[in-house]
């Protein structure tokens, strides 16, 4: 089975900017290249941190209003200091959380989700910036087809894998959602085999009514002991 990287997925060629980029620069580079984030990098091009149209449009919050006079005071004292930066290295968000090109796209999501962010930057095995990774690009995924889900499944999964007779198990995707029906030797083989469609790139979810020949979950309760007599359960 093979499986799309942050690296499969990342763009290489990244917009980024220095602590020292006064404020107006910044939002002239957003505008410039159409983005809504960049990460800081540092003279090694390692990020330090990231800076986003939220950071800037903080300063908009802190401008006086004719209408009232408590401008700046709904900001927390932290944000009220990178609402009144004139640089990057003022208004970022930091430290960067950053992803690795050899992560797999769940491990990214989850940073992401865990960090609540919406993009990373990728970083070599020094901390050097290589690329970025968006929410965005990790959707590519689901853009794979349904018969090459299929195919991957049918060969990979159930074939290669677990090693079913050939046609034991019947396997239909409609819009990356995979049903299996059929028959497998054992009932444990069950949740293995929905465990392992989950994880092909592009399986939205699975169903399944497989039925089983074994059932190998069972613990027998009166299976001989090692000085043969029997265990039974006693109520």
């Amino acid at each position: 089975m093979q499986h799309r990287t942050v690296h499969d997925v990342m763009t290489q060629e990244v917009v980024t900017t220095r602590p020292d980029t006064p404020f107006k620069e910044i939002a002239a580079l957003f505008h410039r290249n159409d983005v809504t984030a960049v990460p800081v990098v540092d003279a090694q091009n390692r990020p330090l941190g990231m800076v986003s149209e939220a950071d800037l449009i903080r300063k908009q919050v802190v401008m006086p209003d004719e209408d009232r006079d408590d401008y700046g005071r709904t900001l927390r004292w932290k944000d009220q200091a990178r609402a009144e930066a004139e640089t990057a290295g003022g208004l970022m968000t930091s430290p960067a959380i950053t992803a690795h090109p050899g992560w797999s796209i769940p491990q990214a999501a989850r940073a992401m989700e865990k960090h609540h962010v919406k993009r990373l930057p990728v970083v070599d095995e020094v901390g050097r910036m290589i690329g970025i990774v968006s929410r965005r690009d990790l959707l590519q995924v689901f853009m794979r087809h349904d018969p090459a889900i299929r195919e991957e499944i049918v060969h990979d999964v159930l074939g290669e894998t677990l090693w079913l007779p050939e046609d034991s198990v019947q396997v239909h995707v409609h819009d990356g959602v995979v049903t299996l029906t059929g028959r497998v030797p054992r009932k444990s083989l069950i949740a293995v085999a929905e465990r392992l469609c989950r994880s092909v790139d592009g399986v939205v979810s699975v169903h399944q009514t497989l039925d089983f020949t074994e059932d190998d979950t069972r613990i027998d309760l009166e299976r001989p002991s090692a000085h043969g007599s029997p265990h039974r359960h006693h109520a």
